[in-house]
């Protein structure tokens, strides 16, 4: 049922004001704490100054797409070589930023948020994009629940257990992941148009907590993911301003940290820098998407297909050279440079955990070594072993800002662009399908975020098991046991596989799930001649509520 909110006396006539939106969703417990006059009122200016831009945007995205698709491959643009060229900084980075050296990430569940914020780590990355099934019920709930830990009220006890959660002293400093600019919040209108989701996200996590944050001696901190232009960077550099204008704050109050993790941005991450100087504290290394990236920009070109998904490691030359670059551009600005997620989850026994714990740390230390200033881990449980390794390097600093990689050969396009080698097994593409086919039926029913074989998936771990299969068959590669790679043996597959999953999960909680729905979705996306650009585009109307 349609619930418009009343609209406020607006100062200007030409403002737009919040009749001018429709909370279409269902009605959420607690929801009137959220949706007040005040973050309505601003959630419309918001919407008639900027939501207009993004269709723009992205149809700038294809465009560029459709260049590479005709055979231009990426690189550094020319025309903005002054600024990679010049002499210039970054605003500065607030005290409880400055050191970020192990950042948990994770949905905004109660529960979740809780164990985060007591977590043995620096940062908690509150997440409303890649680990969260945006049905509109978790959407409300996570602002509900960020609002409370904001305040320090937030508690959660376990149904079943009846254990009880509540937050620590003092908990790590909280940033917000907003949704990117491809994704919509169907629930709610401006104008009868579907508005930006990431803007609903910043709207209502900034009216809600910018004060109190303040407060705490914290701030509005936001991650921002998957651009992939600098000119995408400005529009939310525009927004910051806005913001900051309309609520009197200090030009730069409002700090972000952005995601490269699409090979696009990689080419402009000095110019991303630039756009947001006022804003921006640090560029992060968003290594699965990254990789997810690759595969879909280059995905017309036949000589740069990746071989399995556990080859692509970041000792690989092109993610190498990516993680260096982005280190060496933010340090030259006074930006941290932040490493990438270790997706490995503890282990049941000692002797597997083991085995996890020293692959974690090898991933780790070549992070630290490179000169990254901090890590992501996706569970609790890695914390300790990461906060180590980081404690090693930093020592009693807090970053390492002054690692500079200036003795370093210039990283070139085409370092950047080369695939590695390794395999393509059956067995690989096997996995594939049983990750991928499992991650779709958890996020259509509402989970972003599931551990499957000891590693936790969300979003763009599941994309780059998709993708991988999609561009094998577009590009006829065969199978190291030299089997072709059609979309029939895809086919044959997956109906195997699927019987694999029933067994391993056993036949009631195959039937109870959304199985047939998730593959039908994932055959479809995979045998598509044209490449889905992201599964949770689809997915999205799949999910209820």
């Amino acid at each position: 049922m349609a619930k418009y909110a009343k609209s406020q006396p607006s100062a200007e006539t030409d403002l737009p004001t919040s009749s001018e939106l429709a909370l279409i969703g269902p009605e959420v417990p607690g929801q009137e704490v959220i949706f007040n006059d005040g973050s309505l009122s601003l959630l419309a200016s918001l919407c008639g100054a900027f939501a207009a831009e993004v269709p723009e945007l992205l149809s700038q995205r294809k465009l560029k797409q459709q260049r590479i698709d005709d055979g231009q491959l990426p690189g550094f643009l020319p025309e903005t070589r002054a600024i990679r060229d010049g002499e210039w900084a970054i605003r500065g980075i607030p005290e409880d930023l400055t050191d970020r050296r192990v950042e948990i990430t994770g949905p905004v569940d109660r529960k979740m948020i809780i164990n985060a914020l007591n977590a043995n780590v620096k940062v908690f990355m509150a997440d409303f994009e890649d680990s969260l099934a945006p049905s509109w019920e978790k959407v409300v709930q996570g602002q509900i629940n960020l609002r409370d830990a904001v305040r320090g009220d937030i508690s959660f006890t376990a149904e079943a257990t009846g254990k009880h959660y509540s937050l620590d002293e003092d908990p790590a400093v909280l940033i917000c992941r907003v949704r990117g600019l491809h994704l919509k919040e169907k629930h709610v209108e401006f104008k009868g148009e579907s508005i930006p989701g990431g803007l609903f996200d910043f709207a209502m996590y900034f009216y809600h907590n910018y004060h109190q944050l303040l407060a705490n001696g914290s701030g509005p901190y936001f991650y921002l993911p998957k651009l992939e232009s600098h000119v995408e960077a400005r529009w939310w550099a525009k927004v910051f301003a806005f913001v900051e204008e309309r609520f009197c704050l200090k030009s730069g109050t409002i700090k972000c940290t952005c995601l490269i993790e699409t090979l696009p941005a990689v080419f402009e991450m000095d110019e991303i820098l630039y756009e947001l100087r006022s804003n921006i504290v640090a560029l992060n290394c968003g290594r699965w998407d990254y990789i997810f990236s690759y595969i879909k920009t280059l995905n017309k070109h036949a000589d740069r297909v990746l071989p399995d998904r556990q080859a692509v490691t970041m000792d690989t030359p092109f993610l190498s050279a990516y993680s260096r670059l982005l280190i060496k551009t933010c340090h030259k600005r006074g930006a941290l440079a932040m490493g990438g997620m270790a997706a490995l989850i503890p282990a049941k026994t000692a002797e597997e955990n083991e085995i996890i714990l020293q692959k974690v740390k090898g991933d780790k230390e070549l992070e630290a070594r490179n000169g990254h200033d901090g890590t992501w881990v996706a569970h609790p449980g890695l914390a300790d072993t990461a906060m180590a390794i980081f404690n090693d390097y930093i020592g009693a600093g807090t970053n390492q800002l002054h690692i500079t990689r200036d003795v370093d050969a210039p990283i070139l396009a085409e370092e950047l662009l080369t695939p590695c080698d390794g395999e393509r097994t059956e067995a690989g593409m096997r996995l594939n399908i049983r990750i991928a086919v499992q991650y779709i039926e958890a996020w259509i029913q509402g989970n972003g975020c599931v551990p499957i074989y000891g590693l936790m998936e969300d979003a763009a771990t599941a994309e780059i098991s998709r993708t991988s299969i999609w561009q094998w068959i577009q590009h006829e590669k065969s199978l190291s046991n030299g089997k072709l790679v059609t979309k029939d043996l895809f086919k044959t597959m997956l109906a195997e596989e699927l019987i694999n999953v029933e067994q391993e999960l056993g036949q009631q909680r195959f039937t109870s799930g959304q199985f047939t729905k998730a593959a039908s979705l994932f055959e479809e996306i995979t045998t598509s001649d044209e490449l889905v650009d992201f599964l949770t585009l689809p997915g999205y109307e799949l999910l209820t509520a």
